[in-house]
């Protein structure tokens, strides 16, 4: 039996309730829409508190994933602004509830954009930053102008972030799916992003309905895409941090998955 702390994404209404169903030891979700503006809400019957002493109470580690529509790096004020606002939110919101992170997706620039102002946007907004929470800096799977797609591109950002005011609370969320589908072979993946991250805090441990190198974001249960098994196996032992599986079929789905994953660590 492992004793690395396995769960799923689950909708956030009673997150407590999905990771007992699966036999979970943590739950992630959104607070809220994935794909909007608005800010975070907690459906927890009894709200933030009561959310908190639930999770304490059951022992079930908790993480929040912040919306897709955050882009805190693009040159666009119109995204970049709201964005960083949406950000703040999300990690007071989570402070509230005793979650122990906040998962973010790199962003990205517009086309004949210089990533280095990508970068460093990236950079101010840390510096701005109240967190009360870890950010997470979740690696991308596609797009020529991703922040985190590659090693070259996350060592850049971390460059970035690291000298920021607070950088040191930055943690990095490493994603199984993503990284084959950018391009990243899984065999010694660990110990690459260490050595330009010093650091992995989760694991998103997703199998890829595309193929290598592909760029194409499609999560699928474990064992049942293009990612070599052992492969993924490696990186969630080489971490040694609690997993998180964002793979479909609700709580069967991801009940299966965990069951995976447990057989093969034990």
């Amino acid at each position: 039996m492992t004793s690395l702390a396995i769960g799923g994404h689950v909708d956030l209404e009673d997150p407590i309730a999905e990771a007992v169903a699966r036999g979970a030891d943590l739950s992630q979700f959104f607070l809220g829409d994935p794909q909007g503006w608005k800010g975070p809400v907690v459906a927890y019957a009894g709200g933030a508190e009561a959310l908190r002493v639930a999770a304490e109470e059951a022992g079930i580690a908790l993480y929040v994933h912040s919306p897709y529509v955050i882009n805190v790096a693009t040159t666009n004020n119109r995204i970049r602004i709201p964005s960083r606002k949406l950000l703040q939110q999300m990690v007071t919101a989570a402070a509230e509830i005793g979650a122990a992170g906040v998962i973010v997706h790199g962003g990205h620039m517009l086309a004949g954009d210089d990533l280095g102002k990508g970068f460093d946007n990236w950079r101010k907004c840390i510096e701005g930053l109240d967190m009360a929470v870890p950010v997470l800096i979740e690696n991308t799977a596609g797009g020529t102008n991703a922040m985190a797609r590659g090693l070259e591109r996350i060592e850049r950002l971390w460059e970035a972030v690291t000298v920021a005011s607070g950088g040191d609370t930055v943690g990095f969320c490493l994603d199984t799916c993503h990284a084959f589908a950018g391009g990243e072979e899984l065999a010694g993946l660990v110990d690459r992003v260490k050595a330009v991250t010093g650091r992995v805090d989760l694991v998103h441990a997703n199998d890829s309905r595309d193929a290598f190198d592909s760029g194409a974001d499609r999560h699928t249960n474990l064992g049942e895409g293009s990612l070599p098994a052992d492969g993924l196996v490696e990186v969630v032992r080489s971490a040694g941090v609690p997993v998180v599986v964002e793979t479909p079929g609700g709580v069967a789905g991801q009940s299966a998955d965990i069951a995976w994953l447990r057989d093969r660590l034990a």
